[in-house]
């Protein structure tokens, strides 16, 4: 007899909403895009999230003329009313430039303090080994992300850093180049839609121009969608975020 559920994947439960999460993105609206309905539900369940954004966003758009010192205190802005809209507890902003980041101690070591003050229950990051990122500020952000989680939690690294170690129970890569973790975001879609959408600045770049018509913005909101639903695709959730998952 032929099993009908053959096709579907096997998949762990969703993790419990934890304590804690940090959430690591190269720029503003990373973290929105990667994770933003998981923060979103665990932070209605109680859950203290930290959003760390790496760079200050000053690169991002197409408009040569764009001063990018101003565009970079307008993503801050931006960053701010999205993680409102997602119910975090926190924002925290490192400020390399926009485009030139490089993976360096240094690097891993802020990290790793980052990660020893929040002391998340879940660390949440890009996936650096993700085939084809061409954008190097998304691949040196999971270096420094899995490279910062590992020294966090061990004691003799950066012992200047004056903060006990920390180890969290569980690591989540967005974009995954081999996924096999999955959040239900069916109730806090909205949630993610509204903080991706506070970032106005990117609406030519990344949503389609969605601010400049209501055509526009469902055809964004339907795009979304759909990548949520290709993500639930084969799981019991009608609407996913997906993950690869680690264990520190």
């Amino acid at each position: 007899m032929t099993n009908i559920y053959s096709e579907m994947r096997d998949a762990p439960e969703p993790l419990e909403p934890p304590q804690r999460a940090l959430a690591i993105g190269a720029h503003p609206d990373d973290i929105e895009f990667g994770c933003g309905g998981t923060l979103a539900r665990w932070a209605a369940a109680g859950c203290q999230v930290t959003m760390l954004v790496v760079t200050d966003g000053s690169k991002g758009t197409w408009d040569p003329t764009a001063d990018p010192g101003e565009l970079a205190a307008r993503r801050s802005e931006e960053q701010d009313r999205a993680a409102s809209a997602l119910g975090a507890a926190a924002v925290v902003n490192l400020g390399y430039v926009d485009g030139e980041l490089e993976y360096s101690m240094e690097l891993r070591r802020r990290i790793c303090e980052q990660i020893r003050m929040a002391r998340p229950d879940v660390l949440l990051s890009h996936d650096p080994w993700k085939r084809y990122q061409i954008h190097p500020d998304h691949r040196a952000t999971g270096f420094g992300v899995v490279d910062g989680m590992v020294a966090a939690r061990d004691p003799l690294f950066f012992p200047e850093v004056a903060v006990a170690p920390h180890r969290p129970g569980a690591m989540l890569l967005w974009s995954a180049d081999e996924p096999d973790h999955w959040e239900p975001i069916q109730e806090t879609f909205d949630n993610k839609l509204a903080a991706l959408l506070c970032h106005s600045s990117q609406g030519e770049t990344t949503m389609g121009d969605a601010q400049a018509s209501g055509e526009a913005l469902a055809a964004f909101t339907e795009r979304i969608r759909l990548w949520a639903a290709e993500n639930g695709a084969g799981t019991e959730f009608d609407l996913a975020e997906a993950f690869k998952r680690l264990t520190p």
